[in-house]
């Protein structure tokens, strides 16, 4: 019994897949190594696949680095202005916000993110990337928030975008650490973080 061939759209279907698998062993890789000390072979040996099989889809480390950067970035300005869509005061849709960027599963993409800000080594693109979602950029997705919070009385008077930057730089600490996997911190609950930002 001979097998049919693959018709053109299950081919696509598996380069989709191969390249998700390979995204998400970089995604482990630079996360726990850093772009400088990361290298093909151990993203390949990750995937469970070969290095020229891994050169198939990505030309080199540093375009696979810029690519999961790009999604990370884009991820967490998606998860910014999902604030506007959920229900609540807006103290209450901050915390669920909080909850959400302290949440595990987006603990590589953010250490990612830290590492593309951070990290000698890093690609041209990436530093264009990061120009272009300065933390001016999440000041000005949840400034009208913060400020519709102060109007209700529900967050801290002062300079609305002085008290996003404290938050947002509170938040980055904390999942830096989260990060590392470090058992000597103790990761904040959303409720804690709240103070940052809530009325006395």
């Amino acid at each position: 019994m001979t097998l049919a061939p693959l018709n053109e759209e299950q081919l696509h279907q598996i380069r989709d897949e191969r390249k998700e698998q390979i995204k998400a062993a970089a995604l482990q890789v630079f996360a726990r190594k850093g772009i400088l000390s990361a290298k093909m072979s151990m993203i390949a040996e990750t995937a469970g696949i070969s290095n020229g099989l891994l050169y198939h889809y990505f030309k080199s480390k540093d375009e696979l680095f810029t690519s999961l950067v790009q999604e990370a970035m884009a991820e967490s300005e998606a998860a910014l202005r999902s604030v506007y869509d959920m229900p609540g005061t807006p103290l209450e849709r901050i915390r669920a916000l909080t909850a959400e960027i302290l949440n595990e599963d987006g603990t590589p993409y953010f250490m990612l993110i830290h590492q593309a800000a951070t990290s000698d080594g890093v690609p041209e693109q990436v530093k264009e990337l990061q120009q272009q979602y300065s933390m001016d950029t999440y000041v000005d997705m949840l400034l009208p928030l913060f400020e519709e919070g102060q109007q209700a009385g529900e967050l801290a008077e002062g300079d609305p975008r002085e008290l996003i930057a404290s938050y947002l730089s509170v938040l980055s600490g904390v999942m830096v650490i989260n990060s590392n996997g470090s058992k000597v911190y103790q990761i904040p609950k959303p409720d804690m973080l709240m103070r940052v930002v809530a009325r006395k």
